[in-house]
Parts: structure tokens; C-alpha cells; sequence
């Protein structure tokens, strides 16, 4: 994979594409994670003298300028954050964005607009592909590319893998980090190994609990997901633990079973075999929460099994951003190995799908 410590950036005109895509709660970012993420690198290019410019996502405009995603609504947090002077360009292409990279003095950074209000740049949920020419302009005021969004890098997109067809692209800190990681929870970890794999969407968590089953020890399955495999009667290895018992509500939900019965949260007794499992683990990979965590009295597991995590002493990657909700709520953020930005991203590298974003950086 090509680095960003690996080419010149001083005086170059950087588009740094960041995964900055945060909830916005009273005009400004929910959670600041994620722009804090992005920080080390900004650094690293600022001390080398680079102008730069951020690029993002922010939410789902469908390809139309709708002010509730402006991305200008992030711009005091990322500037508190980040600790340079932001100025805000209200385009992602052509002249203002030139006029905006000509005018930068040192200490400040561009922050461009919203790049989905374009709808060259593709759409996943509508099966939508980028626009090549969109692409193209985006690179046009740039001399150089550098993707540190992970979190977005299983999408085939113009801002993530459209541009460095046409000008020179490099992985970013964050990126590296975060590939290295996933190497490691894949090929290079102690055991015994424990996945712990909850929240909704059977159809994206299969592969990678077929991954895990494969190589890890123990997969614990938990939240919607688990409901979905009892109900649809899914065959794994022993490996893999469902829960045997819940914590029931007798108001029917979208996490109920086709008996009738609301199993909002793993009951005590998986709990206690999923705690008795996640003592004794060497590695554990976390991604989504083992109950209706948003209400408290079924958080009850997943903010136990949190507890346990802690405990083991494991080497710990969370990702997703229901379980990063998870460890903010229990100040557990810097008590982690590492915690990846990426929840799909997480899931489609490991499960060994395509990861558009990191193919067109490698040689």
C-alpha cells in the first residue's frame, strides 16, 4: 500500500479524504470520535507544509444540495478539534475550490462541502456507479490524494476510489493503521480467540461469523442478528453460541420471534456463558451490541460483556458505531487495544470482500 510517508507533500495541494460522516445533534457533530481519528495525519501534513483540503460525507442527500447535510455545520467542532484555522468552501469542484486552495495561509485548511450533494459521485444503496468525470474534477485542483476514510473504503465511489485514477494517491495514517489491524485480528492473534458479533442485518454479519468460525475459537452472537438465525434455523459449527435464553417484553418489536415473545436482550444465563468465554480470551473482536442497547434496561449485556472485555486483559479491537456508542457511555474509549472507525468496513475486510478504497492504493 502506497503511504503518505512515502512522497513529497511540501507545497503540494493535498485533497484529504476523511470519514468524518458524524451525526449532527443542534448544529454540531453527536460524536466527536471520528474527527478526532483524523488528527495525526492532519498534523503530519500541516508540519510538512502542505495545503490541504478536507473532504467527507456527511449523511444522505441523494445526490441533491440539501442544506440539512451541509457539511458546514461541522466546521467549528472540526476546527476545535483538529486546532487549525477552518475555512469552509461551499463546493467540492471548480473554481471555488481553487480560488480557496490559492487563498490558504498557513495554519488554515479547506473543508469542502458535502461530495454526495453530487450525484456523479455514485450511490451504494441505489446501486447507482460514479461518475468517472465527476471523479476527474474532483481531482483537478489537487497534485495529490490521501484517503484516511477506512470507514468508507468498501464503497466504490468517485471521493474514495475515483480520484486516484487521475492523480497520485496515498493511504493515510489512520488508513494504515487501521489495515494493519485488520491483518492482524486475521492472521496474526493470540488465543484463545473470541468474536463477539451483534446488532441487525443478518445478511451483512453471516460472512463474517463464517469467517471467524473458521479460524477463531468462540463466536458469541447476540442482538437482532441472533433472533434472525434462530428464527431462520441457521446451521453453524459449535463454535458459534447463540443465546439460550432472553430477557423478554411483552410489547412485540422488530426484534421479535415468531412466536410472539419480544427477545430484546440476551438473558443470565448466556450471559454468563458468554462472560465465562471472554475471561479466559487472549484476542477478542467486538462489532455490534448483544441487545436494544438505546433503551437502558436492555443494555444490560451489552454493557456487562463490556466489563469483561475490560477484565480479560485481552488484546481488543471494537468496531461499529453502536458499539463505540457502547464504550462512550462507559468511558471505556482509551481502555481498548485499538477501535476502528469502520463498522461495515470492519465486517467487508474481514469477511475478505472487496475494499475498493484500499485496492486502488496498493502497487
Amino acid at each position: 500500500m502506497r503511504k503518505i510517508q512515502d512522497t513529497s507533500v511540501e507545497n503540494k495541494k493535498v485533497i484529504f479524504r476523511v470519514g468524518v460522516d458524524v451525526s449532527i445533534e443542534d448544529g454540531h457533530a453527536k460524536e466527536k470520535f471520528k474527527i478526532e481519528t483524523i488528527k495525526e495525519a492532519t498534523d503530519y501534513l500541516m508540519n510538512k507544509k502542505a495545503k490541504v483540503a478536507l473532504m467527507t460525507w456527511l449523511g444522505r442527500p441523494k445526490g441533491e444540495r440539501d442544506m440539512k447535510f451541509s457539511v458546514s455545520q461541522i466546521k467549528d467542532d472540526v476546527e476545535n478539534i483538529l486546532g487549525y484555522k477552518i475555512i469552509f468552501v461551499s463546493d467540492c469542484i471548480g473554481e471555488k475550490v481553487a480560488e480557496a486552495m490559492d487563498k490558504l495561509k498557513d495554519g488554515e485548511i479547506a473543508l469542502l462541502e458535502n461530495v454526495r450533494f453530487y450525484p456523479g459521485e455514485g450511490d451504494v444503496e441505489t446501486g447507482k456507479e460514479y461518475d468517472e468525470e465527476f471523479a476527474k474534477k474532483l481531482a483537478e485542483n489537487f497534485d495529490i490524494f490521501v484517503n484516511d476514510a477506512f470507514s468508507q473504503s468498501h464503497r466504490n465511489q468517485a471521493s474514495i476510489a475515483g480520484i486516484p485514477k487521475f492523480i497520485p494517491s496515498y493511504a493515510g495514517l489512520l488508513m494504515q493503521k487501521e489495515v494493519s489491524e485488520m491483518e492482524k485480528i486475521k492472521n496474526d492473534f493470540a488465543r484463545p480467540a473470541v468474536a463477539i458479533i451483534g446488532g441487525a442485518k443478518i445478511e451483512t454479519k453471516l460472512p463474517v461469523i463464517k469467517f471467524f468460525e473458521e479460524k477463531y475459537d468462540y463466536i458469541l452472537v447476540g442482538g437482532k442478528i441472533a433472533n434472525e438465525a434462530l428464527d431462520q434455523k441457521t446451521q453453524f459449527s459449535e463454535k458459534v453460541i447463540l443465546p439460550f435464553d432472553f430477557v423478554d417484553d411483552p410489547v412485540k418489536s422488530d426484534f421479535a420471534s415468531d412466536h410472539g415473545a419480544s427477545r430484546l436482550d440476551i438473558g443470565p444465563e448466556t450471559l454468563k456463558k458468554f462472560k465465562e468465554i471472554i475471561s479466559s480470551a487472549k484476542t477478542i473482536v467486538w462489532n455490534g451490541p448483544t441487545g436494544k442497547f438505546e433503551e437502558e434496561k436492555y443494555a444490560v449485556s451489552s454493557n456487562e460483556i463490556l466489563k469483561s472485555v475490560l477484565a480479560s486483559g485481552a488484546y481488543t479491537v471494537v468496531g461499529g458505531g453502536e458499539t463505540l456508542e457502547i464504550l462512550e457511555k462507559n468511558n471505556a474509549m482509551d481502555r481498548i487495544s485499538f477501535v476502528s472507525t469502520g463498522g461495515g468496513a470492519m465486517l467487508e475486510y474481514l469477511a475478505g470482500g472487496k475494499m475498493p478504497g484500499v485496492l486502488c492504493l496498493m502497487d
